[in-house]
Order: structure tokens, then C-alpha cells, then sequence
């Protein structure tokens, strides 16, 4: 082999493949896989971590053909990225649940292996774009993409059906899936923008296009109702004007910046202070922009995830220095479950994330993620302010200061997914390449060496090949057929094709990839759905067994997680149902316990146990723990509910009357607990109550005629004669059936 070495001065075609590689990166926010679970993330991911693999081939070719050149590089930015990439790693190593972790979930598909690549785009993006015209190109078709992104959110507000999220959307969320990861992705490019517009040698043109970007993407900032969004909006707008102003001395900026603050400011305080009225509360956006209050709902439940996040990281030496492991921050939130989180079902009860991506990183990842993750912020902003050697650098330097500090209010209150990560180590990549000085000034010159190594880059090349092609269909289109087949399954399931549906959740299921837990956990809530409605036949039986086969996988790999132990109790609750003896009713309980022991104040854990005593037709257990449940959260009237009901059961009827009753729990908007309540007056013979009840489903269902004759009777009991009459020609009405009955009724009554 010829050690012979070449000199060019033309670009290798391998740069200029992955330089448009690198371009592409930029519309990868606008990728939606709709047929697919998570949608919006699914698919965003799965084209760019295969992309990235690809371009990795490419890229170690480039290196092995021409030599150190290519290296990326070895910047203090640099450095702290590796650094936290390999904290992130060190984290998922001592994970509670490696897996996952390494992995993550399908929902947010984030993980170690994600990170990687995100790491493997930023050393390719600053290796390859080494010119700051190939860096304005990058960030020009960021911008165009996110225009993209944001006439798709503003057709959210309109009926068009081929836009996911039309039908006059309240808060818009763009190509992203998440109204507040919307704005974060807005955020960045709204003020990439503003930095464009300002550059000196911006042509007229171009700053139409660049003040465009800024004023609709910060207008879908405001679309999203995302409150601390808006706030970092707010923020950076009045960084960038002080900055520049001070640094150029521009009067006139100056001045239009205090009077922006002052405008906020004012209409901040004029939408306080009409906060309670009617034209305030009919606008959807007003009205949440007026709600600043620390009581309000959403401001709470971030401050108790928080708090449990805060106990979990003080649980141990472990947690604190490594944390309990990305993904993984819904164990420390269990572990300390607030209960008031819980409202009625249908509460959001498990946080995923932190809803804070520096707590998300100090929980999940400890100290030593939480310290390289600043570290990381503390190197952007010190190699941006040494930025000022030519009025163009003094522009970059106040746009992206402004950039990153809006970004760091908006992540005070979300945390980073696809969309985000990518907007936020194209803005990295772009500083660390400002920072290089020495390179900036040599690109003209710029000559490429390589050695003869056509047999060696060849043989290397296809190495490389296989092992992306194999990773990419093992950890790329393996889980996408696993997803597919999830949403074939779910689409059969709402066209009542069961046996369809089961088929297709265990082809799913036999994947056994990336994804796996929240399959399993979809198929039994489906089954769960299925026979709740109706009656435990052979068939669903056996179903519900597949279920809790499959959650028990579950269990084993993650087993700190109460959820699949409650899945599983549910499915021996419904199996155990009609049989008091019933082994399913001891390994529910068995399995109850389990969740009880790891979140001891998850309100429906105390729901399921109590099911479990009384499918027993244990009352007095049963009702051990609705009372237990009633002091953990007083304020849920379900709870209130299912305590009266019980005693009723076990034959105290007047406080099972008496303990609903207190309560703020509406049995009359729903027909089934409405006629549990007109049975239990009924059987206390308070027929005043029985008239009431009959009256509320009256209104709720006016066809049913056995609501208007029961209601007769209640009324003949109470001595409403006249009522009882009309109510009785009613019911003859509405069913002909009823005529001789209900005449025979009248008959009675003169």
C-alpha cells in the first residue's frame, strides 16, 4: 500500500455529502410518523438517529481517508459535552433500570442512545461546517423549517382534517406534539432570527425574511399558552435590547426596549388586575396569561413534582451523587406521590419528567450530571463574551446570549425532547465554531491532505455499512414495526374487531424491543377497557392472563415501578370478580401490596385493595381502607363516594347516605351512581330522595320511562298526588308498554 501523500485544495466530495447531511438535520422537526404511536416524536427520532449513523459511516471514512484534519475540535465546549455525555452514561450504568434508560420510553423517546447521537451530530456538524457561511446556511434552514412548523400550529386553530390537532385548537403545538416543547423549538429560532436581522451585512431582503421568522414564531410562542415560554420570550427580547444597545450604542434600541418593558409591564398589570372579570375569563388566552397565581392547578403540580423529585434525590448517597437514572424520574415521584395530585379518575397521576430539565438532570442523573450539565452553560456563555472583535461577532454574541437565556427560562418549566436537543446543539455547534478564531481565519486557504488508502477506506467503509445497517434495522425499524403493529391493534380495538386487535397486540408484543414497556402496559389497559364493560367471559379471561403474563415482564425489569403491579392486580380483580373464594382475589391483593409498599400514598392503590376485600365480600377491610384513603385526600369526593357505597353494602345505610352526602361528589350526573344512591333511599324508605334522584336522571336521560314511573311511585310516597299522576301519563307516553300499568297506578291513586 502507497504511503504517498496527496495535497488539494478542492473540497472532498465526502464533506460535502455530509455538510448537506447536516442541512438536513434542520427539517427533521417537521417529521410526524401519524400511523404511529407518539407521533410526534417517534418519527422525529427514528429519522434522526438513523440519519446520524449514516452520516457516522461516512464521516469515519472521511477521517481514516484524510487523517486528523477532521477531527473535531477538541474545543472547551467540546469538552464539556463529552463530559456530560459520559455523566449521562455513568448515570444510566447505575440506573435502577438500565434498560430504560439506556433506551428510554416511547413516549419521549429519550434515553443514553439518543444522547449519543445527539453528541455524535454536534462532533460531525463542527468537523464538517467549517466555514461560517455553511453555519448561516444551517441556521437559515432552521428558520425555514420552523416557519414551516408554525403555519402548521396556526392551521391547528382552523377544521382543515388533514392537520393533526385541527379543530380550532386552544394551544397550538406545531409539528412538535407538545404545546410547551413547541415553544422551545420557536424560542431558539425566534431569536436566531433577530440575531440574523441584525447582522451588519444583512441585504434588505433578508431582513424581511429574518424579522418574519422573529415575529411568527414568537407569535406561535404566544399561541401555545405556555406561561414561562412567554415569560423567556419576554426575557430575552429585553437582554437583546439592553445588549445592543450597550454595545453599539444605539439610542433609539435603548429607549424602544424600556418602552417594551414598560408596555409588559402595564399590560401585565391591567390583565391582573381584570383577571376575575367576564371578558377576561371568556378568552382562553387571557385568561390563562391572567392567572399568576402560585395557588393555581399547574403552577401546584409542578411545585409536588418537584418536592417528590427533591425527596427522591435526598433518598440516598446513590441518588444524590448519581441519581435514579435517566427516564427514570417517575420512581422518585411515586415513592413520594403527593395525593393531591389525585382529583377523580382521569387525574394526571405519574409525571414522567421532572417538568424542569436542570431538576430532570439532578434527579435522574445526581450531582455529577447536574454539575457537567451547568458546565456546559458556564463554557457557552464565557466563550460568547470574549466575542467582540468585529461588530458581526458582537451581534452573534447578543442573539445567542439572548437565545440561551430565554431557552434556560422556558426549560425552568419543560425539559428537552427531539425538536429541542436538535435547536440546542445546532446553537452550541455555532458558538464552538465562533470560539475557534484561528479557524475562521484560515478557510480560504484551507488544502486537504490524504494518503493512498483506497483498499483500507474501502474495506473500512463496508465494515462500517453493516454494522449501521444492522443498527438501524435492530434498534430503528424493529421498534417501528412493534409501533405500527400497536396502532393497528388500537385502530381494530375502537372498531369493536377484538380478536383483531388481540393479535396484533402480541405480534407487538413478540418484538420484544425498544418500546416493549409501554406495549405491554397498552395492551392491558385495552383488555382492562374491554372487560370492564362487560361480563368476564372465557375468552377475555384468557386474555387478561396474557396481560398479566406480559406485565410481569413489567415487574422484573423495572421492579421499583408500582404501576405494572397495579395492572396486574386490576386484571385478577376483574377475574376473581364473581367468586369470593377466587385465588385471583388473593394474588391481587399480593400484588396491591406490592404497589402499596413502593408509593404508600398513591390514592388508587387504596382503591384496588379495597376491591379486592370486596370481591371477598370482606366489608369491614373494605372499609378500613376507603377511610384510609378519605384521610390521605380529603378533598376527593370519589373517595367519599366509594366509602358510602361500601357501607352500604354492609348495611349501614345511613352513614353511607350521610358520608356521600358530605361530600362535594355529583353521583346525579351519572345514571349508574345515580341509581345506587335511589336504591339505598329507596331501602331507608326516604322516598324525598328517591323523588330527587329520579328527578336528576329525568334530565339526564328524558326517554327512559322507568325513570318517570319509579318517580311516581316516590311521589304517591311523599304525597305529590298530581305529580305522581303526570309523571305516570308520561311514562305510558314514551312506551305504550306501560299504559295498563300506569293506569292501574292513577286508578290507585283516586
Amino acid at each position: 500500500m502507497s504511503n504517498h501523500k496527496n495535497i488539494v485544495k478542492r473540497e472532498p466530495n465526502l464533506l460535502k455529502f455530509l455538510q448537506y447531511g447536516i442541512y438536513l438535520i434542520a427539517f427533521i422537526p417537521l417529521v410526524i410518523f401519524s400511523q404511529y404511536i407518539s407521533p410526534f416524536h417517534f418519527g422525529k427520532v427514528f429519522v434522526f438517529r438513523s440519519l446520524i449513523e449514516i452520516l457516522a459511516v461516512f464521516y469515519l471514512v472521511l477521517i481514516v481517508k484524510y487523517g486528523k484534519q477532521f477531527l473535531p475540535p477538541r474545543t472547551a465546549l467540546f469538552w464539556a459535552i463529552s463530559i456530560f455525555t459520559a455523566a449521562f452514561g455513568l448515570a444510566t450504568f447505575t440506573s435502577i433500570n438500565f434498560y430504560q434508560s439506556f433506551f428510554g420510553t416511547l413516549e419521549r423517546m429519550g434515553g443514553w442512545f439518543s444522547f449519543i447521537h445527539f453528541w455524535g451530530f454536534f462532533v460531525i456538524a463542527t468537523s464538517v461546517l467549517r466555514k461560517k457561511e455553511e453555519w448561516l446556511t444551517f441556521i437559515k434552514l432552521s428558520l425555514f423549517a420552523s416557519l414551516l412548523s408554525a403555519f402548521y400550529g396556526f392551521l391547528q386553530k382552523t377544521d382543515i382534517s388533514w392537520v393533526i390537532g385541527s379543530g380550532g385548537r386552544a394551544k397550538i403545538f406545531g409539528t412538535i406534539g407538545n404545546s410547551a416543547l413547541f415553544a422551545g423549538y420557536m424560542i431558539i429560532n425566534a431569536f436566531m432570527a433577530l440575531m440574523l436581522y441584525f447582522k451588519p451585512s444583512a441585504s434588505v431582503n433578508e431582513k424581511r425574511f429574518y424579522i418574519a421568522v422573529f415575529i411568527l414564531d414568537a407569535f406561535a410562542v404566544l399561541l401555545t399558552g405556555v406561561r414561562g415560554s412567554v415569560l423567556g420570550v419576554i426575557v430575552g427580547i429585553l437582554v437583546f435590547g439592553f445588549l445592543y444597545s450597550y454595545s453599539f450604542g444605539s439610542v433609539r434600541l435603548k429607549k424602544m426596549t424600556i418602552g417594551f418593558f414598560v408596555l409588559v409591564i402595564a399590560v401585565a398589570g391591567i390583565l391582573y388586575s381584570l383577571r376575575n372579570t367576564d371578558f377576561v375569563k371568556s378568552n382562553q388566552y387571557l385568561s390563562r396569561y391572567a392567572d399568576i397565581s402560585p395557588k393555581a392547578y399547574t403552577v401546584q403540580t409542578r411545585t409536588w413534582a418537584w418536592r417528590a423529585g427533591f425527596n427522591g434525590w435526598n433518598d440516598s448517597f446513590k441518588s444524590m451523587i448519581f441519581g435514579w437514572g435517566p427516564e427514570m424520574f417517575n420512581i422518585p415521584f411515586s415513592k413520594h406521590f403527593n395525593p393531591k395530585f389525585f382529583r377523580g379518575l382521569g387525574s394526571e397521576t405519574l409525571f414522567d419528567r421532572a417538568h424542569n430539565q436542570f431538576l430532570e438532570v439532578l434527579f435522574t442523573m445526581g450531582l455529577v450530571g447536574f454539575l457537567t450539565y451547568l458546565f456546559i452553560y458556564f463554557v457557552a456563555f464565557r466563550d460568547l463574551k470574549r466575542l467582540n472583535s468585529s461588530p458581526e461577532e458582537k451581534v452573534f454574541k447578543i442573539g445567542l446570549i439572548s437565545a440561551l437565556v430565554a431557552y434556560m427560562i422556558h426549560n425552568s418549566f419543560i425539559f428537552d425532547t427531539s425538536a429541542n436537543y436538535i435547536m440546542f446543539f445546532l446553537v452550541l455547534g455555532f458558538i464552538n465554531f465562533l470560539s475557534q478564531r484561528t479557524i475562521q481565519s484560515s478557510q480560504s486557504s484551507m488544502t486537504y491532505e490524504f494518503k493512498n488508502k483506497g483498499l483500507l477506506v474501502n474495506i473500512i467503509g463496508i465494515i462500517l455499512a453493516i454494522a449501521a445497517i444492522f443498527s438501524i434495522y435492530r434498534f430503528e425499524v424493529i421498534p417501528a414495526k412493534a409501533n405500527y403493529a400497536t396502532t393497528r391493534a388500537i385502530i381494530a380495538s375502537w372498531s369493536g374487531n377484538h380478536d383483531l386487535a388481540f393479535e396484533k397486540f402480541k405480534k407487538a408484543m413478540s418484538y420484544d424491543t425498544f418500546g416493549k414497556y409501554d406495549i405491554r402496559h397498552r395492551y392491558n389497559q385495552y383488555i382492562l377497557e374491554l372487560a370492564n364493560r362487560g361480563k368476564v367471559d372465557e375468552k377475555t379471561g384468557q386474555r387478561l392472563l396474557v396481560a398479566v403474563e406480559n406485565t410481569k415482564k413489567n415487574v422484573a425489569e423495572s421492579p421499583q415501578d408500582y404501576l405494572p403491579y397495579l395492572y396486574i392486580s386490576r386484571s385478577y380483580i376483574l377475574l376473581g370478580k364473581n367468586d369470593p373464594n377466587s385465588e385471583y382475589n388473593d394474588l391481587a391483593l399480593e400484588n396491591s401490596l406490592k404497589a402499596f409498599e413502593i408509593s404508600p400514598t398513591f390514592v388508587r392503590t387504596y382503591y384496588e385493595v379495597a376491591q379486592v376485600y370486596l370481591n371477598k365480600k370482606d366489608y369491614q377491610k373494605a372499609i378500613e381502607w376507603f377511610e384510609k384513603v378519605v384521610e390521605l385526600n380529603p378533598e376527593v369526593g370519589l373517595s367519599y363516594w366509594y366509602l358510602g357505597i361500601t357501607l352500604a353494602q354492609a348495611g349501614q345505610l345511613q352513614k353511607g347516605a350521610e358520608t356521600i352526602e358530605k361530600s362535594d361528589y355529583d353521583y346525579k350526573s351519572n345514571e349508574a351512581d345515580a341509581l345506587r344512591m335511589a336504591e339505598i333511599y329507596l331501602r331507608m324508605k326516604n322516598f324525598q330522595k328517591v323523588a330527587e334522584i329520579y328527578e336528576a336522571l329525568i334530565k339526564l336521560n328524558s326517554k327512559n320511562p322507568q325513570y318517570f314511573a319509579s318517580l311516581a311511585v316516590a311521589y304517591r310516597e311523599i304525597g305529590q298526588i298530581d305529580k305522581a299522576i303526570k309523571a305516570a301519563q308520561t311514562a305510558s307516553q314514551i312506551d305504550p308498554a306501560f299504559a295498563k300499568e300506569a293506569q292501574n297506578f292513577i286508578d290507585s291513586l283516586r
